[in-house]
């Protein structure tokens, strides 16, 4: 699964551990995987990289084994969901060297490895300005219409 999509499911189980947080009860991964509309397998290894990055809690066993947040859903940042499931860079330069006796081919990974770090800084800086609180707010704004 792409990047992306694996930090957008992780971004969906943590709004939706959040939304029902109240009840301060663990949820298994069917009962979530039912809302991401995916298996409760897939789900239960990214709720691996989240509980080993401190976002979720879990518990094992028979009745009332399953996960619920770790903390408040304001103190977990978009940026703290993007570090613990994507653990490549965003851009990557080409797997093989580029010509150096083209004048491009010298001088395209340098000049493009620049524009990564900044282009991936932008993002986190962003990132780090959004809790789950807040796309818990959005999503039922959203849903309403």
């Amino acid at each position: 699964m792409a990047i992306v999509s694996r930090y957008t499911v992780a971004l969906h189980i943590l709004t939706w551990l959040a939304y029902w947080s109240e009840k301060d009860e663990f949820f298994p991964s069917d009962r979530i995987a039912n809302s991401v509309g995916t298996s409760p397998v897939f789900l239960r290894r990214i709720l691996g990289q989240l509980a080993k990055a401190g976002l979720v809690l879990v518990q094992h066993g028979g009745t009332g084994a399953g996960w619920k947040l770790a903390r408040l859903p304001e103190e977990i940042s978009l940026l703290d969901v993007y570090e613990a499931v994507v653990q490549t860079p965003l851009f990557e330069l080409h797997h093989s060297q580029p010509n150096p006796s083209c004048i491009i081919g010298h001088g395209i990974q340098p000049a493009l490895q620049t524009v990564y770090e900044d282009s991936e800084e932008a993002l986190k800086r962003r990132l780090a300005q959004e809790s789950i609180r807040d796309l818990v707010a959005s999503s039922l704004e959203h849903g309403k219409r």
